[in-house]
């Protein structure tokens, strides 16, 4: 036959085509039954053409390779045919290997037949010697191998395969799908396919799955994949080799999960957190099942108690951790911070009194004995939550154990050692991180404890203004930092507000943030002007720094840096002058409703040197509202940047509730997450005047013969307020001091009266000096004046203003109490 007009080939043409010169050729018809039978067919299988001819192709083949038949015709028929090994069977019954190829052709007459050429492979040169030895090599080897033709159906395979699901002689003609249940067929396929078509070999592709068997077991495999092509380059299959990886798998998932456990584990200085962390991690990879019971003292952060745990003692731990597979476990054992009561004996509390970790490969199903109470406790056995295999491993960290992890699987191949293992090191990692957290937990409390006592406990009430105040501490990550806040009542019914901030984070600051605020208020009790604060506080800053030579991170050297913002306001006039060194400038809400920041001249931060300290004095309405804040309050949650805040201040201000204490909360809650980056402190203060009653002026001429006059004065004002028990006291301490005004100091003299939360006796005079308490002799004529005054009021002192100096005493409103003339009048 030659070549036709539909571009088949003929029988020559097919028959240069194939592997070998001599190949048999037959003829079948479109159903697959022989029309055409040669003696080279009669030499090959032995059938003479009376016996060959009519039969049907897969009456000539073994059982195995004639099932394809139909198949291969049906689809020859439709394209350009296939090319494959198959398994003649010869008239006297034995096996003859051959290579295949099947492609359509026409006949003179027109009719469409199937062109059949057979080449023998086991009577080609070197072919005996070639088997024997392949099949020397691949019969003990541990590597499957197989080679499936282009419709992927095996051909041949060695006995390796077996362990790869189903038997190496049954797959013959089988689709890799039908014999590989626990693979993914379909990317495995894929990939055969890719071959085939491409002709690029493809070297290991590994597949991770599970065999289906009771418990489930995973497994990993290699494959690596090679077309086979005839000597026209045609494909005729795919070569391929697999290699059960399952133990190098499992090495690196290993690795894999401590990597994973370094970066997951410890990312806070929670316990909980980094509990529930350990958790999270080990499952699905290592466990279905895992739960972390920690000591109660562990929680807290506190010191373990003192004395190792026995056996016979019955343990109570809390859980701090919990993840799971299923959704269908008690809720109680699901409940974090639920309590766990262990009984004495019990794995987990031998594992507690050990240190040593405990592993069952198949639990009691129906035991019960460990634990008591919740969670489940007796209410529900193994067997009723599907727990088969279990590990239990102590959390031990520096010579410490502080609870244990239990590690429980349900259809899963049980705990082995190098599960054990793996589990010992995950936990150990998660110890140190859990330890570090106490610590940091126990270190905290401890700060905040400190800080706590060292910020006001409870703002005191005045009649110069309402105030509210806001701290948030800072998150774990960072620690509680040195923010603070003050409100101090000053001589002549002022007040002083501050609010600073010292650097850095820790007990050191807290301790810091304690020295700077004890410092504020001792030279706030001077009635010194704000940037005199400010100028005194920054020598003591930076002062013992430099002659002691502190390091930056000691307690003189944590100072240096710190912001301070100082005001002062007086009810009297509603005057109110501040002072700010490295601080934020304080907001100012008019009560019109007008937001904005004071203009203010920030000064350098305390200790780092700079130009003077300014302050600044203005007016203030009755019933506008200060804001003096940390820069916490200003920064970014997300960006970590101030740039903005202030706008950010401003808005939040305005669309705070009218109600002050609501306001100072709403304002740090619109601003600032529970846990922020930055403390934040917030202290909020409307303002008040005095009434016109409340103060009483007069101005007094430098005669001595006026003391009876003032004197007469301060009572008429008494009897007016309704002072009367305070007459007595009040005409001694208004003698004594305008007494004393009028004997030593030049200039004008005024007294002045004011009646508050207490009553204020003042007199101005133009001297500059400062008035000195003595202690007179019993036989000296002078110098009891101050002392009298002393004994007479709660506290008095000197204050000093443009223009002179303004000697003050105060009184409470409920009179002298226990004071009696003997303590008044001491004698010899």
């Amino acid at each position: 036959m030659g070549g036709h007009e539909d571009g088949h080939e003929g029988p020559d043409v097919a028959r240069q085509g194939f592997d070998v010169a001599d190949a048999v050729p037959l003829l079948l018809d479109p159903q697959g039954v022989v029309t055409n039978w040669t003696g080279p067919a009669e030499r090959l299988l032995g059938y003479p053409a009376a016996e060959a001819v009519g039969r049907k192709l897969a009456e000539l083949l073994i059982a195995e390779d004639a099932e394809r038949v139909p198949d291969l015709v049906g689809r020859c028929r439709a394209d350009d045919g296939w090319a494959g090994l198959m398994t003649a069977r010869h008239r006297d019954g034995r096996p003859v290997p051959v290579m295949v190829r099947i492609t359509r052709t026409m006949e003179p007459r027109g009719r469409s037949s199937l062109l059949v050429l057979l080449s023998e492979l086991a009577g080609s040169a070197g072919w005996d010697m070639s088997r024997v030895v392949l099949e020397q090599m691949v019969t003990g080897s541990s590597i499957g191998l197989a080679i499936v033709d282009t419709d992927l159906r095996y051909v041949w395979s060695n006995t390796a395969l077996e362990q790869f699901g189903g038997p190496a002689q049954g797959r013959l003609g089988l689709r890799f799908a039908d014999v590989q249940p626990g693979l993914d067929a379909e990317s495995v396929e894929a990939q055969m396919r890719r071959v085939l078509e491409t002709g690029e070999p493809v070297v290991g592709y590994e597949y991770v799955g599970q065999v289906r068997s009771a418990p489930l077991r995973e497994t990993a495999y290699m494959l690596s994949f090679t077309r086979l092509d005839d000597d026209r380059g045609r494909p005729m299959g795919v070569y391929y080799s697999v290699v059960d990886i399952t133990e190098r798998h499992r090495a690196r998932q290993r690795l894999a999960l401590l990597d994973r456990a370094g970066e997951h584990i410890g990312r806070t200085l929670d316990v909980t957190r980094t509990a529930q962390e350990l958790a999270d991690v080990a499952v699905p990879e290592l466990a279905d099942l895992v739960t972390v019971d920690l000591l109660e003292t562990v929680l807290r952060g506190a010191e373990l108690p003192p004395g190792p745990l026995t056996e016979t003692d019955r343990v109570s731990l809390r859980r701090a951790g919990h993840r799971s597979l299923y959704e269908d476990l008690p809720r109680k054992i699901r409940e974090t911070g639920a309590v766990t009561n262990f009984l004495a004996g019990s794995p987990p509390v031998r594992c507690l009194t050990t240190g040593r970790s405990w592993r069952q490969e198949q639990l009691d199903p129906l035991a019960t004995e460990w634990l008591e109470g919740v969670p489940g406790g007796r209410e529900a056995t193994f067997l009723e939550l599907g727990l088969q295999s279990v590990m239990i491993v102590p959390i031990r960290a520096r010579g410490i154990t502080l609870g244990i992890t239990g590690f429980f699987r349900r259809r899963r191949d049980p705990f082995s050692e190098d599960d054990l293992n793996l589990a010992e090191d995950l936990v150990s990692r998660a110890a140190v991180c859990l330890d570090n957290a106490r610590r940091y937990t126990r270190e905290r409390d401890a700060t905040l404890v400190l800080q706590r006592s060292l910020l006001p406990r409870r703002l005191p009430e005045l009649d110069a203004v309402e105030v509210s105040a806001c701290y948030r501490p800072a998150d774990e990550l960072t620690g509680l930092g040195g923010d603070w806040y003050d409100l101090i009542p000053l001589s002549g019914a002022r007040v002083a507000l501050v609010v600073g901030e010292v650097p850095g984070h820790g007990i050191d600051a807290a301790a810091a943030m304690g020295r700077l605020r004890t410092a504020v208020r001792t030279l706030a009790a001077l009635d010194l002007p704000p940037e005199e604060v400010l100028a005194h506080l920054d020598d003591l800053v930076s002062g013992p720094a430099r002659d002691e030579g502190a390091e930056p991170e000691g307690t003189y050297g944590q100072s240096v840096g710190s912001g301070c913002l100082y005001v002062v306001y007086d009810p009297v006039d509603g005057r109110c002058a501040m002072a700010a060194a490295g601080h934020p400038v304080p907001a100012l809400v008019t009560p019109d409703g007008t937001v904005g920041f004071v203009d203010l001249l920030v000064g350098p931060p305390l200790g780092v040197g700079g130009p003077p300290f300014e302050a600044m004095e203005l007016s203030l309405a009755e019933g506008s509202t200060l804001a003096l804040h940390t820069d916490g309050l200003l920064t970014d949650t997300e960006t970590g940047s101030t740039a903005g805040g202030q706008d950010r201040l401003l808005q939040a201000l305005q669309e705070a509730p009218p109600s002050l204490e609501t306001r100072c909360r709403a304002v740090v809650d619109a601003l600032v997450p529970v846990r922020p980056y930055d403390d934040v402190a917030l202290l909020t203060a409307r303002t008040r005047l005095l009434d016109a009653d409340q103060v009483a002026v007069r101005d007094l001429p430098v005669d001595p013969a006026v003391v009876a006059e003032a004197r007469r004065t301060a009572t008429r004002q008494l009897a007016h307020w309704g002072l009367d028990e305070l007459v007595f006291t009040t005409e001694l301490i208004v003698s004594e001091l305008v007494t004393n005004a009028i004997r030593h100091a030049v200039g004008p003299v005024r007294l002045r009266l004011i009646r508050e939360r207490a009553l204020v006796c003042e007199v101005f005079d133009g001297g500059a000096t400062t008035p000195h308490l003595r202690h007179p002799r019993a036989m000296d004529e002078g110098g009891r004046g101050l002392l009298l005054v002393s004994q007479l009021a709660q506290r008095w002192g000197t204050r000093f203003v443009p223009d002179g100096k303004v000697i003050w005493a105060e009184q409470s409103l409920t009179g002298p109490g226990d004071l009696s003339l003997e303590m008044a009048f001491p004698s010899e």
